[in-house]
């Protein structure tokens, strides 16, 4: 009989190897953006990402797709309409729907952030062999589901 520790582990589980390869993405992610200015919280860097992704976006979509309620994300808003990354644009044909964008400044920090992040990325992954790069980066976009599940 085989022991426990021998088997495959279930369908659908998830590795302590798998685990803690994307804590250590997770690192270097944080890593990232704390050496980027201004300072800005992980839940505010994606906040700027999903505005400058979908410009369709306001603040009550936002707040779903952050997963925070409305006055989070309208105060996250203000923090980051105040340091002069986004700004609320009221629509001209329905001044009640109010849209967000991000301005020059807030498109220069997320290019900073990713370049600073390629670097980290490409330093951590430069032993490995590029076919093996490929099909992680492959394995990696086949879990982003667009960020805007909400399930």
């Amino acid at each position: 009989m085989p022991r426990e520790q021998d088997s495959p582990p279930p369908s659908g589980a998830v590795g302590r190897e798998t685990v803690e390869a994307v804590e250590g993405l997770v690192s270097l992610w944080f890593s990232a953006v704390a050496d980027v200015k201004p300072r800005l919280s992980p839940r505010q860097v994606r906040a700027l990402r999903a505005v400058r992704c979908r410009p369709e976006l306001n603040v009550t979509a936002l707040a779903g797709y952050l997963r925070v309620g409305l006055p989070t994300a309208s105060r996250l808003c203000d923090r980051l309409e105040a340091a002069g990354l986004l700004r609320r644009c009221v629509q001209p044909d329905n001044r009640r729907e109010v849209r967000l964008e991000t301005t020059a400044q807030g498109d220069r920090f997320l290019a900073e952030l990713t370049r600073v992040l390629s670097v980290r990325l490409a330093a951590a992954f430069d032993g490995v062999a590029a076919p093996q790069r490929v099909r992680l980066e492959g394995m990696l976009r086949s879990l982003d589901h667009g960020g805007f599940d909400t399930a």
